[in-house]
């Protein structure tokens, strides 16, 4: 038996790395009991702000065999979205600015044609294999899984760091009914280092290791559909959709290198964006450059909203 899940566990992080995926951690499917404290204190603190659906499916998201009955195994894998220098250079304090990841095609759809292939080739190799594929849409503590599969250690910044290439890659997770051999947490090296928190804006970051998600510009500028806060002019840094202060200033992720994912390479008219036409974007420019992007999220009317916001933040 013991052979078989050494054999099963190599086959599958074999096959994750051919797809692409930059690394590939496994840990048992279990109750995450130390994370159900850190989730009560998030929604009592209401840190997820107007993200009520955050509040849903609680006990689905501490434990994986209400997602998958008889699961065994969470695969929990990496995949790099940092972009090559010449990209980001164009996307300097001259124009608006929107985080790293939305650059490209939308990554829930490009992860989930790869995971579902994974899966499939795990169903080939290895026989009948319950399981379901996971990329940020469902209730799924996506970093609480990838620091037990030993993938990296959640940062000052709450996020998923790496020491080998920072923090620019995206969660995804394969729960599976096979019993695999587990992989171990790492040390956790942020050390004394407060450069995420003395960073944020908002003031986002009010502990380290904990982010109020009602004060992030990624909430403000992605997930609230109402106006802006006043208070929070000026304090956007001409981010109009996302933000990646916190990670743009985090020492480990001077190791960052460029992905290799050309569905991830951004339209060819979006750097090329000056201030003035985001400005005077049109219905049809945002159809045409965001086709495919996470950036439909928050739709052209929560685009244009934002924009205007930090177009008008020096005004009274």
């Amino acid at each position: 038996m013991y052979d078989n899940r050494e054999k099963n566990t190599t086959f599958i992080k074999s096959e994750a790395l051919r797809l692409g995926f930059m690394s590939c951690g496994i840990s048992r499917a279990e109750f995450l009991s130390d994370e159900a404290p850190r989730l009560d204190y998030y929604l009592k603190n209401q840190w997820n702000g107007k993200m009520k659906w955050l509040e849903n499916h609680y006990d689905k998201r501490l434990d994986p065999t209400k997602l998958v009955p008889g699961a065994k195994s969470v695969v929990s894998l990496l995949y790099n979205y940092y972009p090559p220098k010449q990209t980001t250079e164009k996307q300097q304090e001259s124009t608006y600015k929107l985080s790293k990841y939305a650059y490209g095609e939308d990554y829930h759809f490009v992860l989930k044609r790869k995971l579902k292939e994974l899966l499939h080739c795990i169903r080939e190799e290895i026989g009948h294999v319950e399981g379901r594929v996971f990329v940020d849409s469902a209730p799924v503590l996506d970093k609480a899984w990838a620091v037990r599969s030993g993938l990296g250690w959640r940062g000052k910044n709450a996020l998923l760091l790496t020491k080998q290439k920072g923090s620019f890659h995206f969660i995804a997770e394969l729960i599976i009914d096979l019993e695999l051999k587990y992989d171990s947490k790492v040390k956790d090296y942020c050390g004394t280092c407060t450069a995420c928190i003395d960073a944020c804006p908002t003031g986002a970051l009010e502990e380290p290791y904990k982010i109020n998600g009602s004060k992030c510009i990624s909430y403000f500028t992605i997930e609230l559909r109402e106006e802006l806060p006043e208070e929070m002019k000026g304090k956007f840094e001409n981010w109009m959709f996302g933000c990646d202060i916190c990670q743009d200033v985090c020492p480990w992720n001077r190791f960052s290198t460029p992905h290799h994912e050309p569905l991830f390479d951004p339209h060819p008219d979006l750097l090329d964006m000056t201030k003035g036409d985001w400005e005077e974007l049109t219905q049809e420019t945002f159809g045409k450059i965001f086709k495919k992007s996470a950036v439909k999220r928050t739709k052209f009317t929560g685009l244009t909203r934002n924009i205007a916001f930090l177009k008008n933040k020096d005004s009274n």
